[in-house]
C-alpha cells in the first residue's frame, strides 16, 4: 500500500531524512515514533507529494492507481491530517467540510452524505454550524481528521493528531481511529507519545535524526530491545541473606531479570520475606532510550 526506499531530504547542511526505508501493508496501522525533530513531518510531506525528496523512491496505492504521490490518480486516494491544522477558522465545520469535499470533486447528494458522515464521525453535531475559531483545540483536531476522510481515501496519514487536545477529545480520537481500523483502512500514525503507538499500532518504527533505528511489532521491539524487567523490593530485616549481590540499602534489594517472578520465588525459598514488591516491565520508552541514548520527549520541531 505504501513503500519508501532510501528517502533523503536535506535543508542546506541539515539532513532531515537520511536514507529512510519503510513498507506499510494494506489494512495496517503503522506507527512512526520519535521526538519532535526526528524528521517525521518531513517524511510525511514527502509521502504525500508536498515535499520533493532529494533521493529515493515512493510508491503509494495498489493496482492501476499505484505510483508516486505527485500523480493525481495516486494522491486522490491519500488523506492527511497534518500537525498544522488545515482548517479555515472563519468558516463553520460544515462549510470547511463542504469546501474540502469540493476540492476532491464531490458534489450534490454524495457530498452532503459525506459531510453528514464527517460531522457524526467527529462528534460535532451540536457545533456543526459554529465557526471553527470558537472550537477548542480538541474539536479542531477532530474536525481536521474528518476533513482528511471526506473523500474516502484508502490510506490515511495522521501527523501528531493529539497535540494540544484535552483527555476527552484524545479518547474520542482514539475511538474513531480504532473504528477506521476495523473498516480495514491503512493508517500511518506519527507521534512522540509512546502510549499512543502502543495502543493503536500494528507495527512501530522508531525514528531519530532522520533514520529508522528499529521497526517491529510492539512485542517484537520489547523482546529484542527492551531488556529485562527491573524489580525493587523491601524485606524484613531478619530475612536478609548475604552473598546475593543485590542488596542496595537497608532491607531493600534491586535486580533485573527476564523472569522476575521466578527470581522472586527463588529468593523466598532462600528465606526472604518481602514487605513490598515493585516490578517495572520494559516499554517503548525504554526501547527508545536504549536505541538513542535519550528520553522520548518534545524537542525542536520536525
Amino acid at each position: 500500500m505504501l513503500e519508501a526506499k532510501q528517502l533523503v531530504k536535506r535543508y542546506g547542511t541539515l539532513t532531515a531524512v537520511d536514507g529512510l526505508s519503510a513498507s506499510i501493508q494494506a489494512g495496517e496501522t503503522f506507527g512512526l515514533l520519535g521526538p519532535n525533530g526526528a524528521g517525521k513531518s518531513t517524511t510525511i510531506g514527502m509521502l504525500v507529494g508536498l515535499i520533493e525528496p532529494d533521493d529515493g523512491e515512493i510508491s503509494v496505492g495498489s493496482g492501476a492507481d499505484q505510483g508516486p504521490p505527485n500523480l493525481e490518480a495516486v494522491r486522490k486516494n491519500i488523506g492527511i491530517a497534518p500537525q498544522s491544522l488545515s482548517l479555515y477558522e472563519t468558516l463553520t465545520a460544515r462549510e470547511n467540510l463542504d469546501f474540502f469535499g469540493r476540492l476532491y470533486n464531490l458534489s450534490g447528494n454524495h457530498l452532503k452524505q459525506r459531510i453528514d458522515w464527517a460531522i457524526e464521525f467527529s462528534g460535532l453535531e451540536d457545533r456543526q454550524n459554529d465557526r471553527v475559531e470558537t472550537f477548542s483545540g480538541g474539536m479542531k483536531r477532530r474536525l481536521n481528521i474528518a476533513v482528511a476522510m471526506i473523500h474516502e481515501p484508502t490510506i490515511l496519514l495522521l501527523d501528531e493528531p493529539t497535540v494540544g487536545v484535552d483527555p476527552q477529545s484524545r479518547n474520542h480520537i482514539f475511538e474513531r481511529i480504532e473504528a477506521l481500523q476495523k473498516q480495514g483502512l491503512t493508517i500511518l500514525y506519527t507521534t512522540h507519545y509512546m502510549e499512543e503507538a502502543q495502543r493503536l499500532c500494528d507495527r512501530v518504527a522508531i525514528m531519530d535524526q532522520g533514520k529508522i533505528l528499529a521497526c517491529n511489532s510492539v512485542d517484537g521491539l520489547l523482546a529484542k530491545h527492551g531488556g529485562q524487567a527491573v524489580v525493587t523490593a523491601t524485606f524484613n530485616a531478619d530475612s536478609k541473606r548475604d552473598g546475593l549481590g543485590i542488596v542496595i540499602g537497608e532491607n531493600q534489594i534491586r535486580f533485573e531479570d527476564h523472569d522476575p517472578i521466578q527470581k522472586l520465588q527463588e529468593l523466598r525459598n532462600d528465606g526472604y520475606i518481602f514487605d513490598s514488591i515493585q516490578i517495572a516491565n520494559s516499554d517503548l520508552e525504554a526501547v527508545f532510550l536504549k536505541l538513542t541514548g535519550r528520553e522520548l520527549r518534545d524537542q525542536s520541531s520536525s
